[in-house]
């Protein structure tokens, strides 16, 4: 994708709607910035697992899974680390 971008007085710029889509980009997503020469490059900055535990609860944050990760390993982990209750 190519796009003509300005940058406001603050030295803020707008990344448009499709292509933050395509990357699947939030508010609030890091992203990392390259310089050389003339050139800008922007990169999503993406967590090795996008899964992590919040109040005790897994919860799966959108974009691309690693390709060794499995959610489904991760919780059964999860399950066995704790202790069981007997009634």
């Amino acid at each position: 994708m190519t796009a003509r971008l300005t940058v406001d007085k603050a030295g803020r710029i707008v990344i448009p709607k499709p292509l933050r889509d395509e990357l699947r980009l939030d508010p609030g997503d890091a992203l990392q910035l390259e310089s050389e020469d003339d050139r800008i490059i922007l990169r999503p900055v993406r967590e090795a697992i996008p899964i992590r535990k919040e109040d005790g609860l897994w919860v799966y944050r959108s974009g691309r899974l690693a390709k060794d990760v499995s959610i489904r390993a991760l919780i059964l982990q999860d399950r066995e680390a704790k202790p069981r209750r007997v009634p």
